[in-house]
């Protein structure tokens, strides 16, 4: 038992019935406090490892632990949450606030433990003037930090963010960045969003073809020009110097 590790994956593989080798032999360690990236293009496996990692799916072979506790598919494990790529996916009650009370709910929480915990997560992330609106009716940051509360009112010790800035504008995606620089939580978050993944990661895995291919600190493997374009990737705009102006100058 990795007794002392949030997770520990050895070994993982995973394919779908018209899709094999989705997961090929993934081995990952991730310490309490950890805010760990996890970068790659479409069809990399990310989705599918956290699902894998949640107990959502079964592996073809091979462990997943959870703070030294084995992951048994099918089996409920409050001690992770998973944010859903599409808020629409996780929102499903009449309000923002039966939202959020669903899963202590289902925890067999006492009411009165339960109204606590929603009132805490809706004010963490900042959408408790939201609560008694349907979610249908919300913006899409409004729907992603409502789905982050829903997650956060169970109370996890590690958290799965799957693509949590897509299509979100400006305004909400600073919001988000926010909300993970100051968050307490242990994580592992997927994106395409590497100027994201700069702000709030401090370890990033790069993943390809069902595999990590490589893993490091986020401004060293995320300004490797050379690994990055080798896995369809582009160095983060931030990390690129800028010696010369984009345009020249018009001549008068």
């Amino acid at each position: 038992m990795n007794e002392l590790l949030a997770l520990s994956v050895s070994g993982l593989n995973f394919s779908y019935p018209d899709r094999p080798g989705v997961l090929r032999g993934v081995e990952l360690r991730v310490s309490p406090g950890e805010r760990v990236g996890v970068i790659g293009p479409n069809g990399a496996g990310k989705t599918t490892l956290f699902h894998l990692l949640c107990g959502v799916l079964r592996p073809a072979s091979g462990q997943v632990e959870l703070f030294g506790k084995p992951v048994i598919p099918g089996e409920f494990r409050p001690e992770i949450g998973l944010v859903f790529q599409n808020p629409d996916d996780q929102l499903f009650c009449p309000s923002v606030r039966d939202d959020v009370a669903f899963g202590p709910q289902n925890m067999g929480l006492p009411q009165k433990e339960v109204r606590a915990r929603v009132t805490a997560a809706l004010e963490t992330t900042g959408t408790l003037e939201l609560a008694d609106r349907p979610p249908h009716h919300l913006s899409g940051g409004e729907k992603r930090m409502v789905a982050i509360a829903g997650v956060l009112a169970m109370r996890p010790r590690l958290i799965a963010y799957d693509e949590p800035s897509a299509s979100l504008d400006i305004r909400s995606r600073r919001r988000l960045i926010r909300f993970l620089q100051g968050s307490g939580e242990t994580f592992l978050l997927s994106s395409h969003d590497l100027e994201l993944v700069l702000e709030v990661c401090d370890r990033v895995l790069l993943m390809d073809e069902g595999r990590i291919v490589a893993e490091g600190a986020p401004r060293e493997l995320l300004g490797d020009t050379g690994l990055m374009e080798t896995h369809g990737l582009e160095k983060p705009h931030s990390l690129t110097p800028h010696t010369a102006p984009h345009h020249e100058p018009r001549r008068t």
